[in-house]
């Protein structure tokens, strides 16, 4: 009898163990995409080193430009084109001394500065929940704020006042803020990255 269940059970088990082996190869083969590497002070262009690690062609970022005019309406909204939880438009331009009018389209949001965020002397604002909140930006740099409930979610904004003065600062402050996100982790330095 024991003998019987197992020639009915080897072949099965030649079976599982062929294709188990089948299907890890083809899943590795899946992730080992090649990809060049080249180091610094080398010819990106005709290298022919090799990665097995997955990787995407690098994505072209469009650059914002300078906002018309000298007031600027900045809507708080649950959805939107750029995703859940967001600002629009999420990154802008201005001059200095020109106004920007947050809207609260959607409700439970807020506008408010982020702590190291701002260009040093710059006027912090910290709107209150549900309720338009205008600011006037006389400093040039660059400004990080974000809706006080949903910062978690990566609900922020970037503001370029004039030059970015102040953006290496920014860029370093930006590391620790993104690692209290929950999600949309990578919004800050895609925002950053457009100025």
């Amino acid at each position: 009898m024991k003998n019987k269940i197992f020639l009915l059970l080897l072949p099965l088990c030649f079976l599982l163990l062929f294709n188990g082996k089948k299907y890890d190869e083809a899943v590795k083969n899946r992730l080992l995409v090649p990809v060049k590497v080249c180091l610094e002070g080398q010819d990106c262009g005709s290298s022919s080193a090799t990665s097995p690690v997955a990787s995407q062609a690098p994505a072209i970022v469009k650059k914002v430009e300078l906002s018309e005019g000298s007031e600027h309406i900045v809507k708080m909204l649950n959805s939107g084109d750029g995703g859940q939880m967001i600002f629009e438009p999420a990154v802008l331009k201005v001059s200095k001394g020109d106004t920007i009018h947050f809207k609260a389209v959607d409700a439970s949001h807020n506008s408010a500065t982020i702590e190291g965020m701002i260009p040093a002397g710059a006027k912090e604002w910290n709107g209150q929940m549900n309720m338009d909140i205008s600011v006037t930006l006389d400093t040039e740099g660059v400004y990080v704020y974000q809706c006080d409930p949903h910062v978690m979610m990566a609900m922020i904004g970037v503001i370029q006042v004039g030059e970015a003065v102040n953006i290496n600062e920014v860029k370093d402050a930006s590391q620790k803020l993104k690692s209290t996100f929950v999600m949309n982790a990578e919004r800050i330095d895609t925002y950053l990255n457009q100025l």
